[in-house]
């Protein structure tokens, strides 16, 4: 299960270096995801590179218009950070709400976003703001980096680097948890962007999406009460034991208005 070989580069150069030489190495910033799948017999890697110790991956500064968050920028330090509480609040809180202590202490930005998992917080919010993903190798829009569940348009050996999200007028974060693993089970971001107005969902399906529908509905009318007919069809939706489909159709609409009164 732990028969791989440990590497911890200092530049991000050298970690390019490993996983590129290497198509079974895995990269490993909080070990949120990595260390679970390990112990569950989920992934076999040949190595581990640890990017804990590249400065080039951390940091969080205000540029302009836009907030660039390093990839090693953990949940916590978004959470407290003052750039980001005063530029985009409601990804500050986003990030407090991320886990528990232990997980905020951990985890990181970079990891979630390049996991995508249905669940997380963090790609509502890239998609929602229309950031940019920026790599060792290119920048990448929101629009095309999540790909499905667990997918995106990262390719073999590729690191994520930073994510520069636009400066928002507007924008409010909701999201229902299940009471017992706390994962998300529908959450919706909202944003009003230049004038743009974009809604993304986390959790109700097999990937992060925009709500087409309410993004038009706001643009005419930022409200709660703008959304609040606006339905989400169940098709393609998540069901399980804790929640249907129809279910987590509903909640969205209900995360939606929560969001946007958030927002303001």
């Amino acid at each position: 299960m732990y028969d791989f070989e440990y590497h911890k580069p200092g530049s991000l150069a050298d970690a390019v270096k490993l996983l590129s030489a290497d198509p079974d190495a895995r990269p490993i910033s909080g070990g949120q995801t990595l260390l679970p799948a390990l112990k569950h017999r989920l992934n076999k890697p040949t190595s581990v590179v640890d990017l804990s110790g590249i400065a080039e991956l951390k940091g969080i500064k205000r540029e302009g218009d836009k907030l660039v968050i390093g990839a090693l920028a953990k949940h916590f330090e978004v959470a407290t950070s003052p750039e980001v509480k005063a530029a985009i609040p409601a990804l500050a809180q986003m990030a407090s709400t991320i886990g528990d202590t232990q997980v905020r202490n951990r985890g990181t930005i970079g990891g979630s976003v390049a996991n995508n998992d249905p669940a997380a917080d963090y790609p509502s919010a890239v998609l929602g703001l229309n950031a940019t993903v920026v790599t060792d190798k290119r920048r990448i829009a929101a629009d095309d980096f999540f790909q499905g569940m667990f997918t995106t348009a990262l390719e073999p050996g590729e690191l994520l680097v930073a994510i520069e999200f636009p400066i928002p007028e507007k924008a409010g974060y909701a999201k229902m948890r299940n009471p017992a693993s706390r994962y998300v089970m529908a959450g919706a971001f909202v944003a009003k962007t230049g004038g743009a107005v974009r809604v993304a969902i986390n959790g109700a399906g097999p990937g992060v999406f925009r709500q087409a529908d309410m993004e038009k509905a706001l643009t005419a009318n930022w409200s709660p009460d703008a959304v609040a007919g606006v339905k989400q069809p169940a098709d393609g939706l998540n069901g399980d034991i804790h929640g249907s489909a129809e279910y987590r159709a509903h909640l969205v609409t209900v995360m939606a208005k929560r969001a946007i009164d958030a927002a303001g």
